[in-house]
C-alpha cells in the first residue's frame, strides 16, 4: 500500500495552496463581510487551471481524477469555503453530465472549461433530504417537456448560464418517477430571486429558482425518463469526497490558526498550549484531520479506480464534516473571548462549518446510508 502522492499531484497541491494564500486569503473576510461574489478570484484559478479539475481533456478541462479533485478542494478551502464553493458546484455535477450525450457533454462541460457556472437544482422547500419528494413537474409534449415548479437554496443560482434541473416525468413512480433537464439560464418562464441571506460562506450566492411554463425540447433530458434517481446517487457517490475535502481545508485552517495563537497567548505564566485542556483540544483536531483526510483520499481513490465507493464516501463527508464542525467549535474555545468577535478569523471558519454538516446530504443522511451499505453485506 503506497501512501505517496505522485510528482504531478504535489505539484497541483502545492499550486493550489499557493494560489489560496496569495489570492483567496486576503479578500476572504471581506468577501465574507460583502457577501461579495469572488469573480476575480474564480477567473485567475480557472486560468491557472484549478478549475475543472474532472472535467476530460477534450471538453476542455483538466481531465485528472477525484483524488486530484480532493488535493486542490483541500488547500482553497483551507483559504475559505465560500469562495472555493461555486466551482465546487461545477464539479459536484460532472460526472453526471459525463452521462449524457455527446452534444450534452460537448456544451455544457465546454460551458464550465470557458468559466461560466451552472447551478444543480435539487432541493424543493418540501423536499431537501427526501429528493423523491420533489413536486417540480415536466411534461412531455411532442418534442418538448413543459416544466413547473419552484426550487430553493439553489446554489450558484444568480450566477448560472444552465442548471441541471431534478423534475417528476412520472408522478406516480417515486423515486423512480424523476428525470434530469439541462435548461439554460435564459429561457422564458425560468426565474430566479434574490441571493438568500446566508449565516456563512457568504462569498457563495444561492437562492430560490421558479419554472413557469418553461418549453425545453426532448434533447434536454439527460439519459432517459426516470433515469435521475439513479444519476443522482452515482453523482453523490463522487462528489461527496471533494465535499469531505471542504471540511479537510476547514479543519486544517482551525488547527494552524488555533496552534499558533496557543503558542502566544499566556496565562498562570506560560502559553496556553502548555496547559493540557488545550493540548487536548489541539490533539483531537489533529487525530480527526488525520482520519478525515484518509477517508476522503480513500473514497476518491477508490472513484478513479472504478470501484464501488458509495459507504466509504458517505463516511468520509460525515466524519470530515462533523469533525470540521467541532474543530470551529475547539478553536472559538482557544481563543475565548476573542474568538467570538469578528475581528480574528475562527468566529467566520465557525459559521463557514455548520452547513458543511447540512449539504450534500445532511450528517443524519449518510448515517442512513452508512447503515443500508451494512445491511448488504
Amino acid at each position: 500500500m503506497n501512501f505517496q502522492l505522485s510528482d504531478e499531484q504535489r505539484l497541483i497541491q502545492r499550486t493550489a495552496r499557493e494560489f489560496a494564500e496569495k489570492e483567496i486569503c486576503p479578500q476572504a473576510a471581506a468577501n465574507d463581510a460583502e457577501a461579495r461574489w469572488p469573480a476575480d478570484i474564480l477567473r485567475k484559478a480557472l486560468e491557472i487551471g484549478l478549475t475543472n479539475i474532472t472535467v476530460p481533456e477534450k471538453y476542455g478541462g483538466q481531465g485528472l481524477g477525484a483524488l486530484e479533485l480532493v488535493l486542490v478542494t483541500e488547500q482553497l478551502t483551507w483559504g475559505c469555503v465560500g469562495t472555493w464553493i461555486p466551482a465546487g458546484i461545477n464539479a459536484s455535477f460532472t460526472d453526471i453530465i459525463l452521462q449524457g450525450t455527446e452534444e450534452q457533454k460537448r456544451v455544457y462541460l465546454g460551458k464550465m472549461a470557458a468559466g461560466e457556472f451552472g447551478a444543480y437544482a435539487v432541493t424543493e422547500p418540501g423536499a431537501g433530504s427526501d429528493v423523491s419528494a420533489i413536486e417540480t413537474r415536466a411534461v412531455r409534449r411532442g418534442d418538448e417537456y413543459i416544466l413547473n415548479g419552484g426550487k430553493t437554496w439553489i446554489s450558484n443560482a444568480p450566477h448560472a448560464t444552465f442548471l441541471l434541473v431534478v423534475a417528476k416525468t412520472d408522478p406516480g413512480a417515486g423515486s423512480r418517477g424523476l428525470s434530469l433537464f439541462l435548461v439554460e439560464r435564459d429561457r422564458p418562464g425560468l426565474d430566479v430571486g434574490k441571493p438568500i441571506p446566508k449565516l456563512g460562506q457568504r462569498a457563495a450566492h444561492a437562492a430560490d429558482v421558479f419554472f413557469n411554463d418553461v418549453v425545453v425540447p426532448k434533447s434536454a433530458i439527460l439519459g432517459k425518463e426516470g433515469d435521475g434517481f439513479g444519476l443522482i446517487m452515482k453523482g453523490f457517490d463522487k462528489s461527496r469526497p471533494m465535499v469531505a475535502a471542504n471540511g479537510l481545508g476547514l479543519m486544517q485552517r482551525c488547527l494552524d490558526l488555533s496552534v499558533a495563537y496557543a503558542r502566544e497567548r499566556r496565562t498562570f505564566g506560560k502559553p496556553i498550549i502548555e496547559h493540557q485542556a488545550i493540548a487536548h483540544k489541539l490533539a483531537e483536531m489533529q487525530i480527526r484531520l488525520e482520519a478525515a483526510r484518509l477517508m476522503a483520499y480513500q473514497a476518491a481513490w477508490l472513484a478513479d479506480t472504478g470501484q464501488r465507493n458509495t459507504l466509504e464516501a458517505s463516511c468520509a463527508k460525515a466524519f470530515a464534516c462533523d469533525s470540521a464542525m467541532l474543530a470551529a467549535t475547539e478553536a472559538m474555545q482557544i481563543y475565548g473571548g476573542y474568538g467570538y468577535s469578528t475581528e480574528f478569523p475562527v468566529e467566520k471558519l465557525f459559521r463557514d462549518a455548520k452547513v458543511l454538516q447540512i449539504y450534500e446530504g445532511t450528517s443524519e443522511i449518510q448515517r442512513n446510508i452508512i447503515a443500508r451499505e451494512l445491511s448488504r453485506s
